[in-house]
């Protein structure tokens, strides 16, 4: 089937749901809209994407994640995510996401390493004038066209970088998630959330270019390695 957008029903499950995250309420009452209202069009807009931006794509397309928490680490125990989400890795640890909630739909370009070693190399790339420099122009014109810079950070500045370093803010990174949120006033509810998604991958696409052409993705595990701090 062809997306035609999500209906105001996705969002009223997600303020459902977190008013009752239970098994037995999903069984008897979230279930059946879930794989109606937010499944099945989450899985229409993931083919739709995946057509359009196969030459990215992973044997497997744009990925649409299932609705049950992996709480092994957590402690919040309750058992159902409070999102559907989507993804295309371009890269290990390198992509595009989409996700609905109940706030909307959200779409973003990210870079999640796992490893201290992939966040050293982002400091060095970023504390490199030219490397630097350049990404400072990258996020600052996302950030011209509605992007929110987001993503794992330090608080503080990291060990051995001077308070007064015109790009601080980009070495506190850890993680990136540089994205959009669309509300139903922006054509939610329409085959227009497509398109939003659609063109805040492409707006994306300079940033996650510039770390993969600096190589920030996952080698072997290197021994030894500590987290940066």
């Amino acid at each position: 089937m062809t997306f035609s957008g999500f209906p105001p029903s996705a969002l009223r499950l997600y303020e459902d749901l977190a008013a009752d995250n239970s098994k037995e309420a999903w069984r008897l009452r979230h279930r059946e809209r879930y794989e109606r209202d937010v499944r099945a069009p989450m899985e229409e807009l993931a083919a739709e994407l995946g057509t359009e931006f196969a030459e990215s794509a992973g044997p497997g397309g744009v990925q649409v994640l299932g609705p049950v928490r992996d709480t092994r680490m957590s402690h919040d125990k309750s058992p159902y995510k409070t999102y559907q989400g989507a993804y295309l890795d371009l890269l290990p640890c390198l992509g595009v996401w989409v996700h609905v909630d109940r706030e909307g739909l959200y779409a973003s370009g990210r870079w999640y390493p796992y490893a201290g070693a992939e966040v050293a190399r982002y400091r060095a790339a970023v504390e490199e004038e030219d490397g630097g420099t350049e990404l400072a122009a990258i996020t600052g014109r996302l950030v011209e066209q509605g992007f929110v810079l987001g993503g794992d950070r330090l608080r503080s500045r990291p060990r051995g970088v001077p308070a007064d370093h015109p790009r601080l803010d980009l070495l506190r990174h850890r993680k990136i998630d540089a994205g959009r949120r669309f509300g139903p006033a922006d054509g939610l509810h329409t085959a227009r959330a497509a398109e939003l998604v659609r063109e805040t991958w492409r707006l994306v696409r300079p940033l996650l270019d510039w770390a993969a052409a600096r190589k920030l993705t996952p080698r072997p595990r290197e021994r030894g390695v500590d987290e940066p701090s």
